[in-house]
């Protein structure tokens, strides 16, 4: 088990993650042609399939007992983050190398460390191991970052998970222009930190937006949500600003189309829409105030209703799909019950001609086979869910009803439908492991 708290665990936790990447496989990319292009196609959908713009990646099993849920959840970031650096290694081609010490120099930036950064630089280009000095510095800065993670989670704002996936994009932009051989200067790298700290201080004020659409806050949840701010870490003017205009925002609400006039990049644009829907699920019931804004702010970002349903749905599936995730913040309930609502006010738009979808998944094996997992209420990989969704949308070509399946969330929606299929559906060799229905329970009785 790893402790924050004692000396040399960065170096246990570095060699642990370059010990599993030995013998794992090597990691899947689209075939392109240029290997930076590869490693960001990767990289773009692992941040997503891992779970870390949700703020709570994946782990295998042997490796999530490391203490306290808040140090659990910090570590298993940091061990994504390395593996994501190590399968971008392998997809540039980098040669054999101290990998260790590249990551903890790779950390060193990300923190904000540059001096720190270039002196691991110079011992990794002399051929010597990084010092334990150096390393022990390391820990130090990753330890202040670790600090969001324990803010107050009764009055404050749902911030860690935003927070984290700012930090896992800014990191995974560092592990293309490490492994690119790009000469990092200190003017670039503070201009990327600048970025992602802006990113951070726009969350936070859509989400204290959120927190008062109903009332104005309380002076408990007002100094929660500045404590928060402090907590974050961005540099000291921004800091100032943002408290300033909270300040302002927790007695007249927010202008949001002028809030988010400023983002322009479309995946910024959704990961403020995802991170909002997360954030109003913390209560359970949404209230049609928070409903209202959350509408609002989606048609301000450029999102249509379906487009924002879209987004509702990719949420209630991450969390019906990943009940094993470390989550210190306990929204996967009301995500199943976000989950429920969508599921049953969409499954009334699917086309009567849904029969067909039976027939025809008859003639595809894996989806067969894969609908039958999930009739079972096994949990699919990121990779059957996304050959599923490759499947359900050839089928789709054929039977247009059947896109709904395959856009983003459809999963959920397909798992409910599963549910409801006649056994006969089912792998042969698994129909005898389901239990009747209750109509055809009944069936049985009146026969």
């Amino acid at each position: 088990m790893i402790d924050l708290g004692k000396s040399g665990w960065l170096s246990a936790l570095l060699e642990d993650v370059v010990a599993r990447q030995a013998h794992a496989p090597a990691p899947e990319a689209p075939p392109l042609s240029r290997p930076a292009a590869r490693a960001r196609a990767y990289l773009h959908r692992a941040l997503r399939d891992s779970g870390l713009v949700y703020g709570t990646p994946e782990l295998p099993e042997d490796a999530r007992r490391d203490g306290a849920p808040e140090q659990t959840l910090f570590l298993a970031v940091l061990r994504t983050l390395a593996q994501f650096a190590l399968d971008a290694a392998v997809l540039f081609d980098v040669k054999e190398g101290p990998r260790a010490g590249q990551l903890a120099r790779m950390f060193a930036l990300w923190t904000g460390e540059l001096k720190l950064a270039d002196a691991i630089h110079a011992q990794l280009a002399k051929g010597v191991p990084v010092s334990r000095r150096l390393l022990g510095r390391v820990e130090t800065a990753l330890g202040r970052q670790s600090v969001s993670i324990s803010s107050d989670r009764v009055y404050g704002l749902l911030l860690h998970n935003g927070a984290t996936y700012v930090d896992a994009q800014l990191f995974a932009h560092l592990v293309l222009d490490v492994w690119a051989g790009r000469r990092l200067q200190h003017a670039d790298m503070r201009r990327l930190l600048g970025v992602a700290a802006r990113q951070k201080a726009l969350l936070v004020e859509v989400l204290t937006a959120l927190a008062c659409v109903e009332r104005p806050p309380s002076a408990t949840v007002r100094r929660a949500i500045l404590g928060q701010v402090e907590d974050l870490g961005l540099p000291h003017r921004l800091t100032a600003q943002l408290r300033a205009r909270l300040r302002r925002a927790f007695v007249d609400p927010l202008d949001l189309p002028a809030l988010v006039a400023p983002v322009r990049s479309r995946e910024m644009r959704r990961f403020v829409v995802e991170q909002t829907v997360l954030a109003s699920l913390v209560e359970g019931r949404r209230s049609e105030k928070e409903q209202a804004f959350i509408r609002a702010l989606a048609l301000a970002l450029g999102f249509s209703a379906q487009g924002l349903r879209d987004v509702e749905l990719e949420v209630a599936e991450f969390y019906a799909h990943h009940r094993s995730v470390v989550d210190v913040f306990t929204v996967q309930g009301n995500a199943a019950l976000l989950g429920e609502e969508l599921v049953g006010s969409m499954l009334g738009t699917v086309d009567r001609s849904i029969h067909v979808l039976l027939a025809e998944a008859h003639q595809m094996g894996e989806l067969k086979f894969l609908l039958g997992r999930l009739a079972r209420g096994q949990t699919l990989t990121a990779q059957e869910r996304r050959r599923m969704r490759e499947q359900l949308l050839d089928l789709a070509k054929a039977l247009p009803a059947v896109a709904i399946f395959a856009a983003p969330g459809g999963m959920l929606l397909l798992a409910a439908l599963a549910k409801l299929l006649p056994q006969s559906f089912l792998p042969v060799a698994f129909q005898g492991e389901m239990p009747p229905r209750a109509e055809d329970a009944a069936t049985n009785r009146t026969a």
